[in-house]
């Protein structure tokens, strides 16, 4: 299948999108790529650090919510990244010159805009294809992010006075 541009499908914008390319997505499925530069952002010429892969995982899950959308021909929509559970880095970093793969499964969502994403990070290039990174990341995208907003402002207000 042919997709749309990976900048398309988020809200982000360069050089803050950080994916190259989906490999498929579905429902509640997705699986992204990204191959890593030199100068690819957070790359200190050798490697990206590890924990970068937590924003590689909320940039998937963005991308899955954005085909929703567009597969609805609705506007694609500011996410929120709301948690991390038990993100584990198997390696420090991930070196320049590789490829890698992210995947994004949902396990459970709200009708609220909550969903909690089981994600992973693997050497697209590795024949073991083990897994660089994993966690579950919890999500959420407002229906209406300026009453959204508004509302926080409301609250954070009550709060100082």
């Amino acid at each position: 299948m042919t997709y749309r541009p990976i900048a398309e499908y988020l809200p982000h914008r360069p050089p803050m999108v950080l994916l190259d390319r989906i490999v498929e997505v579905a429902e509640a499925h997705v699986v992204c790529e990204v191959a890593l530069k030199v100068d690819s952002p957070f790359c200190d010429g050798a490697a990206v650090p590890g924990w970068v892969g937590i924003e590689y995982m909320a940039q998937t899950v963005g991308v899955l919510a954005g085909w929703r959308a567009l597969e609805k021909g609705l506007p694609v929509r500011i996410g929120f990244l709301v948690g991390t559970r038990h993100y584990r880095c198997h390696a420090p970093q991930f070196r320049a010159g590789s490829v890698l793969r992210i995947t994004a499964d949902e396990e459970l969502s709200s009708d609220g805009g909550v969903v909690a994403m089981r994600c992973a990070v693997r050497d697209a290039d590795a024949a073991a294809d083990a897994v660089l990174a994993e966690a579950a990341l919890l999500v959420f995208q407002p229906d209406d992010l300026e009453a959204y907003l508004r509302q926080i402002s409301v609250s954070r207000a009550g709060v100082q006075a």
